[in-house]
Parts: C-alpha cells; sequence; structure tokens
C-alpha cells in the first residue's frame, strides 16, 4: 500500500527529519478563570480574571483565541478579531458563563465547529457563527441567572438572533506549506438576504514572557511595507506575515492595562486592549503611531454582499516570499486532496458517507483540543520574582502538595473552553482514538502522564488543575495495552520500549492505591471521586455525614482491572524478558485477593456481590463496625465486568513458572479460583480467560444492563437505573433521607457545580468500556454463549452481537436517522434541517438517557471522541 502524503509527514516528523507539529492549534479557548491565572486569597479562579477582564489582562502561563494557532512553546500567537459594528467589546475570545452563572455549571455560549484536521495540522478548518446584531452578553448572564436546576440552558440559538439567518459563517482555515510556512485563509459569508459589514481582524502576537523573566528579551513586531509585518524573537528567530488586499495594520503591547482594571499607571503607553480601544472606541490614541510593538492586526472593513462571500489571505513564514500568493490556491488545494486521501486511507469501506462525516469530524475535534499546557506549580505558589507575592494562603492552599509538578507540552484537552486543561482519566481514552490516527502522539501523551514532572513522589497521577489531589479511575494501563496493540496493528511491530516504559511508573501508581486507598488492608478500595462526580448518595470526595467510609465497587472494581491490565502487560514483556513473568505472577494473586474481597469481606460482614438483585452494590461500614449495602443500582455496579483479559494458549505455555504458582494457588485457596473464571480451560482459538465474573454472574448482571426499563437506552447504556424515574431511591442516614432519582439530562443537584451529571445520561468512556469488555468476553465463550438481548425481548444473541448493537445505538446518537435529524441536536429544528447547520456536529460531554440529546461541556471531543473509533 502507498503511503499517504500526510503519513509520510508524520513518518519525517517522528523520525526527526521535519518538525512538522512545531505549530498547531495550540491556543485555549479560555485562559481566564482557570487555576494557572488564579492569584486570589480565597482561590475563587472564575472571579479572578473574568471574561471582561481579559481583554485587558496580560496572562502570565498561556494565551487563548478565536480558531486559536502558535508555535509549540507558544511565543508567537495568531487569532481572529472579529466586530459587527454593533458589539460593546470586540469580539477575540469565546463568550461564556462561568460556574456560578449557569444554572448547570460553567458553559460555553457560542457557535463554533470543528470540521477538519490532520494530524500534523498540515490542513484545518473550523467555522465561528458571529450575529450580525448586537452580541446578547447580558441577555445570557440574566436569563441563565433567572433559571434553576430543573430548567433548560438558555443558549444563543434561543435568543432568535439567527432566525432570519442575519449572521456571518467565519471559515477558518490552515494550510501548512512547510514546517515554518503557515498559509491562513478567512471564508466569510453572509447568510442573511441583505449586504452586511464586518470589521475581520487577524491578529498576531507574543506571549507576554519579557513581564516574569528579566532575562527574556522582549519581541518586536513592526510594519516592513504595505503588506508585510516583520515579527522577531530571539527564541523563535523571524518571521514574515504577508497580508493580501487592503487592510489597516494597527499596533500594541501585549501589556496589561492597570489603569482599566485596578486603577493603576500603566508601565507602558499602549496595552492589550488598544485595538479593541481603536476599532470599537475609535480612539487613534490607544495603537502606537510608530507602528510597532508585541501584538498587532491587519484590520479589513469587508462589505460581505446578500447571500454572499468574501476571503481573507495571510501568509506567515520563516522566510520572506516575494510572491507569496501565487501558489497559494495550489497549495491549498493539494493539502485538501491529501487529507482525503489520509482519511480515505483510514476509513472502513462500505460506511456511509455520513457515518465518515461524523468520523473525520470527531477526528477534527480530537486534534483542534490539543493545546500548549504550562504550569509550574512551585513558581505559581512563591510567585514570579520582581512581582508582588502571592498570598500566603496559597502555600497551604490547592495543590500545595504538588511542588514538583511542572508541565510545558502540547497536551490533548478534554474541551479547550469548559475544561482547557488535562484531565487524567480523560487523556488515557483521548489517546486511544488518537491511536487510530498518530499513534505517536498517542503514545507520548501516555508517556508524559507518567513522567517525573507529573506524577506524585508518592506514585499518585495528578488528576486535574482544579485538584491534582483528587482520585480518577486507574485506567492508564488499560490504555497503554490498546494503544500497544493498535499501534502494532497500524505499524506492524511492538513498540515493547513504549509499553515497558509505561508499566514502570504504573507500578508506582498501583502501589500508591494499594497504600493510599485500602484503608482497612483488605483488598477494598474506597477511591473517593474517581471521576463520577454525582453519581452515589453522597459526595464520594467527602467525608461521610456521621463518620464512616464507603467500600466501592467501583474503586475494587478499577484496581482488579488495573492489576489484570498489568498482568497482560506482564506476560507480553516476559515474551522479550523472563523477568516480567514474576511481575505476572505477582498480579495474577493480587487480582484473585481483590476478587476474592468484593465476594467475601470478613465474618459478619457483607461483600459487595448481592445474590438476591444479580448485582454489585457500594457498602457503607458504619462507625460501630457495621455495614450496610447501598442498594442503588448504578452503572458503578457494572464496573467488575471491565476486569478482564484474554490470552491465547501460546503465551500461557510460554510461562511456566506462572502456571505452577496459579496451580499451587488454586489448590490453597479454591474458594478465590472458584470466584472467577477457570483460566485453566481454554475456549474458542484456545483461549484462557481472567474476570471477576463467571458465566452465571456475568448473564445475572447483563439482565440488569440489557433491560429498558434499567440501563439500556435506544443511545448506549445509562449511567443509572431508569427504575429511579417513578421510584426514587432512598437512603436513611443519622435521621436524614438521602434521594437519588434518574435524572436523564442536566444534574439537579449543585454537587460538583451542577456541571456535571451521572444520575442517568449516557457517558461514552463507561460506554466503550462495556463494549470493550463484551469483545474481551466473546473471545473466550465465542458465540455458544448466548444473552436476552433485550431483556425480556426473548430474543438471545451473542456477546459479540450485542457489543456491536450497543456501538449502533451510541453512533445513532450522531447519525441522521429516518426522519434526517440527529439526536444530539435534541429535537432543535435549525440544527436538524438547516443546511449550515445540520452537517455539523457537536461531540459533547455526555447525552440524555432518554433522546440521546448532547449534554453538558459542548466540545468535549476529548473522551466523547472514542465514537470514532466505535
Amino acid at each position: 500500500m502507498d503511503i499517504t502524503a500526510e503519513q509520510s509527514r508524520l513518518n519525517d516528523h517522528y523520525s526527526g527529519k521535519n518538525n512538522w507539529l512545531k505549530w498547531g492549534p495550540y491556543l485555549s479557548e479560555r485562559q481566564w478563570g482557570t487555576v494557572r491565572e488564579d492569584y486570589s486569597a480565597n482561590g475563587d479562579a472564575w472571579n479572578y480574571i473574568t471574561h471582561d477582564m481579559a481583554r485587558s489582562k496580560a496572562y502570565r502561563w498561556g494565551e487563548e483565541g478565536i480558531g486559536g494557532f502558535s508555535d509549540d512553546k507558544q511565543l508567537l500567537c495568531l487569532g481572529l478579531g472579529l466586530w459587527n459594528g454593533k458589539d460593546a467589546i470586540l469580539k477575540e475570545r469565546l463568550f461564556g458563563l462561568t460556574n456560578s452563572e449557569g444554572n448547570h455549571g460553567e458553559d460555553v455560549k457560542e457557535l463554533y465547529y470543528y470540521l477538519d484536521s490532520t494530524p500534523t495540522h498540515s490542513y484545518q478548518k473550523m467555522l465561528y457563527k458571529y450575529v450580525q446584531e448586537t452580541y446578547p452578553y447580558e441577555w445570557l448572564i440574566g436569563e441563565n441567572g433567572k433559571r434553576g436546576k430543573l430548567d433548560p440552558e438558555f443558549e444563543l440559538l434561543d435568543t432568535g438572533l439567527f432566525d432570519q439567518n442575519r449572521y456571518f459563517d467565519v471559515f477558518i482555515e490552515y494550510i501548512k506549506n512547510a514546517e515554518d510556512d503557515i498559509l491562513i485563509q478567512y471564508t466569510v459569508h453572509n447568510r442573511g438576504n441583505q449586504q452586511a459589514q464586518l470589521h475581520l481582524l487577524p491578529q498576531l502576537w507574543f506571549r507576554n514572557t519579557w513581564s516574569w523573566d528579566p532575562a527574556s528579551a522582549k519581541p518586536n513586531i513592526t510594519h516592513q511595507d504595505k503588506n508585510t509585518l516583520l515579527l522577531q524573537d530571539e527564541a523563535l528567530g523571524s518571521y514574515y506575515c504577508h497580508v493580501d488586499g487592503d487592510a489597516e495594520f494597527l499596533f500594541t503591547e501585549n501589556e496589561t492595562n492597570n489603569e482599566r482594571l485596578y486603577q493603576s499607571a500603566n508601565l507602558t503607553a499602549f496595552v492589550k486592549d488598544g485595538i479593541h480601544e481603536r476599532v470599537v472606541k475609535n480612539n487613534p490614541a490607544a495603537v502606537n503611531p510608530q507602528k510597532e510593538g508585541t501584538k498587532a492586526a491587519a484590520w479589513f472593513r469587508l462589505t460581505v454582499p446578500a447571500e454572499g462571500n468574501v476571503q481573507v489571505r495571510l501568509r506567515l513564514s520563516a522566510n520572506h516570499q516575494p510572491d507569496p500568493f501565487d501558489d497559494f490556491d495550489t497549495i491549498v488545494n493539494n493539502r485538501i486532496k491529501e487529507a482525503n486521501d489520509f482519511y480515505a486511507e483510514k476509513q472502513k469501506t462500505g460506511a456511509s458517507a455520513d457515518e465518515n462525516l461524523v468520523q473525520r469530524q470527531a477526528f477534527a475535534g480530537m486534534l483542534w483540543n490539543k493545546q500548549y499546557y504550562f504550569y509550574d506549580v512551585d513558581l505559581w505558589l512563591k510567585g514570579d520574582p520582581g512581582q508582588p507575592p502571592p498570598p500566603k494562603s496559597r502555600l497551604s492552599g490547592r495543590n500545595h502538595n504538588w511542588k514538583h509538578f511542572l508541565a510545558e507540552q502540547i497536551l490533548s484537552m478534554p474541551d479547550k473552553w469548559e475544561y482547557p486543561w488535562f484531565a487524567a482519566w480523560d487523556m488515557a481514552f483521548h489517546c486511544l482514538t488518537f491511536a487510530k490516527i498518530d499513534p505517536d502522539f498517542a503514545k507520548r501523551q501516555l508517556i508524559l502522564l507518567v513522567s517525573a514532572h507529573y506524577i506524585h513522589p508518592n506514585g499518585q497521577l495528578p488528576a486535574y488543575e482544579w485538584d491534582f489531589s483528587d482520585v480518577n479511575p486507574p485506567v492508564h494501563a488499560m490504555a497503554a495495552w490498546q494503544i500497544y496493540q493498535l499501534d502494532k496493528e497500524l505499524n506492524k511491530k511492538e513498540d515493547v520500549a513504549f509499553l515497558e516504559g509505561v508499566f514502570q511508573k504504573l507500578l508506582l501508581n498501583f502501589t500508591w492505591w494499594v497504600n493510599q486507598k485500602d484503608s482497612e488492608g483488605n483488598n477494598i478500595f474506597e477511591g473517593g471521586f474517581l471521576g463520577l462526580d454525582n453519581i452515589g448518595v453522597f459526595n464520594r470526595s467527602a467525608p461521610i455525614p456521621g463518620g464512616g467510609f464507603l467500600e466501592q465497587a467501583d474503586g475494587s472494581s478499577w484496581m482488579a482491572m488495573y492489576a489484570l491490565n498489568m498482568m497482560q502487560i506482564s506476560i507480553e514483556l516476559a515474551m522479550y524478558n523472563s523477568v516480567y513473568e514474576n511481575m505476572a505472577i505477582k498480579f495474577s494473586e493480587h487480582f484473585l485477593y481483590i476478587a476474592g474481597s468484593i465476594a467475601y469481606m470478613g465474618e459478619n460482614s457483607l461483600g459487595l456481590w448481592d445474590d438476591q438483585d444479580g448485582f454489585y452494590y457500594d457498602l457503607f461500614r458504619k462507625p460501630d463496625g457495621e455495614s450496610d449495602r447501598v442498594r442503588l443500582r448504578t452503572v458503578v455496579g457494572l464496573i467488575p465486568m471491565f476486569a478482564v483479559i484474554v490470552f491465547d494458549e501460546n503465551k500461557w505455555n510460554n510461562l511456566p513458572r506462572l502456571k505452577k504458582q496459579l496451580d499451587d494457588f488454586m489448590n490453597q485457596r479454591p474458594d478465590l479460583v472458584r470466584l472467577v473464571s477457570y483460566w485453566k480451560d481454554t475456549k474458542g482459538n484456545e483461549q484462557h480467560l481472567f474476570s471477576l465474573l463467571r458465566g452465571h454472574r456475568m448473564k445475572l448482571l447483563l439482565r440488569r444492563m440489557l433491560n429498558p426499563e434499567e440501563f439500556l437506552s435506544d443511545y448506549g447504556i445509562r449511567s443509572i437505573s431508569k427504575e429511579y424515574q417513578e421510584h426514587p431511591y432512598h437512603y436513611l442516614l443519622n435521621g436524614r433521607d438521602y434521594e437519588v432519582a434518574y435524572t436523564p439530562g442536566e444534574s439537579d443537584t449543585a454537587m460538583f457545580g451542577g456541571n456535571s451529571n451521572w444520575r442517568g445520561p449516557i457517558w461514552m468512556p463507561v460506554n466503550y468500556l462495556i463494549i470493550q469488555s463484551l469483545h474481551s468476553f466473546q473471545e473466550y465463550y465465542t458465540d455458544d454463549f448466548k444473552v436476552e438481548y433485550p431483556t425480556n425481548s426473548g430474543k438471545y444473541s451473542s456477546l459479540a452481537e450485542i457489543a456491536q448493537a450497543l456501538s449502533y445505538r451510541l453512533k445513532s446518537i450522531f447519525l441522521k436517522n429516518d426522519r434526517d435529524e440527529r439526536p444530539v441536536f435534541g429535537g432543535n429544528e435549525k440544527l436538524n434541517l438547516d443546511p449550515n447547520f445540520k452537517d455539523y456536529i457537536l461531540f459533547h460531554e455526555y447525552f440524555h438517557g432518554d433522546t440521546g440529546k448532547g449534554l453538558g461541556a459542548s466540545h468535549q471531543t476529548g473522551w466523547t471522541g472514542l465514537i470514532a473509533i466505535l
């Protein structure tokens, strides 16, 4: 098979021949309101720098922009400014509500779509929709402020400003001719039936490093001739920006406007919001007449004809281009063709055009959500030399025990507006999707997460910026194994060095879990938060009211899965180095002890498995030593399914010490062995199975999971049983009645800010793991093992058929149905039928448990990007 041009670029990049990833979409879409920029005494990050302050505040740790692009150190940035002639501010950044302003937590209030991208960002395309009337900032804040948890969110489309099509579609494209030669194309469509004016301002600026580091030389942008800017930086080198067309150049400095924000003197004559002041306030004195600075814009005053379009072109290059636009269109067309060739090779033969469209946009979202992430916790806690010191309270506040943490890399983000910071368990799923199109990037992301600058010396992985010490599910060994397998499939070779490197670091993390999250030393794990936010009766990040603790079915099951994944990796590594056979023995025994503890937790105690209900439940350990099952059926009770691995007879026979040790263990502890699949048997293609579930228990669990009255939705597996819609669950503790109801849509609780809901909706990552587990069980049990699907239907299917059916239900969230509607749009007529909306897909954080409507963060292509490989 011929290698595509894009694949050749990837190969050249990772072999060190070229640096094709030097430039990319690495700007955040929200730097304001982040922990990194918060220097307050009380840790109120959302209000330390607000959206209103952002245009005037020079950031310390990163930059933001609309359709932003930068180098991989974020020294030089590109972004788009827009003004419709009516707004009070220049549109330079995406607007959204803070956690306290939104009735379901923070929420971006813009319409934008990631439409295409290659892995090297040789071609990228996105769309931003900009209204022609005054942007309704105050209306969005005020209306959402009136609404409660039980009300829907008030969205930009709800204002009616798009009803008469009086808006602009602004398409943003980046095209690389070479690693340091970037073409930029803006195509503006007027969707209305009257011509309209638009001020379009491509902006270039240097991230402010000089204010924080006295040794850092200040860069400069100067006007070279009528259509060229010269951008000079000591670290980055010199670049030229050529502009096609009639534009006025505006210059200012990327410096804080102290007068506006703090009523104190400015350090420079020209400040960050100078271009806003010149364009919107018509203040010529706000920009530098000498035509130089650290921030510049090319100001185009466009008249866009009714239902017509105009185009603006730029070229940023390390070399001066004497005729920068002569070959522009040829380069653009070539890169589009090469992008098409790359995805044609990746996409399945026989897939529908709609499936290919959704998959390609999912990949695009993954690639656009890369971000430069800079956070030095020790420096952040202490403050910069020569700057006012942070309040003393921060030295004992957020992340104070993570002083070793230092990140300055390109990372995959969950959502660059709502979650513009990495999250540990999200990233594991991101890497699985990336492995299909750029396995080297996937491997490097996973290695980075377990590197010395990230993982705590005690072995804990950092959860996420708001609290590195929170605990996420340990899914990284699973991700490492699957990425290794995907990489082997694509490149026809085993990257044992990658697998071994990750395994060594995860040994530290596994030990941390055993030492820190098994308080009773009984191989039952509390875990705490574990990423599932508000799924339980109690806030699992806080102590239980009145004392005691939860023995968590998910905590223990995640650890059983972790042990099996580590065992699986050990077995693979043992094929190359016999020393790892000892690790396989260690993890096999640890798995068996966890399995035993889940079922039997000592005298006068209950296990987590309930024979009567055929389900796994959390166990509440009371302060007086008694225990009580919390009989709430949630996806927590399905997680034991994830603890499954299959390996073949050939590997089994090459591990004589493991075989002997397990035989001895079987003789010593037959009670434990009986709890799990009997690994000495082979089924199917000579496969051996380790899992928490033997066939009987799995059938009981699947009977719940595949019941439309409980977990099975038309769009996947719900996170809680639908039975609680009519009959909410109640738990009485210390005279207080705790209630949990099935809530298929947005959260009705303020727990975790109300911007997450595990009490009903469909979440992609757990559905993905359910499907993967069913495939693993199928390898062992074969088509001989049938389960009723759906429950009470009288129809029986193999586990592979059920996995395929669940994949189809998840896909159907995004694909057009027989009414030509996409369920993700929630029945919105304009989104479903308008030709300028209907094929632009949003990959939400989670989905309504009954309708499939997209909910939560609207651009969380991160783990929802898993749909691309389902």
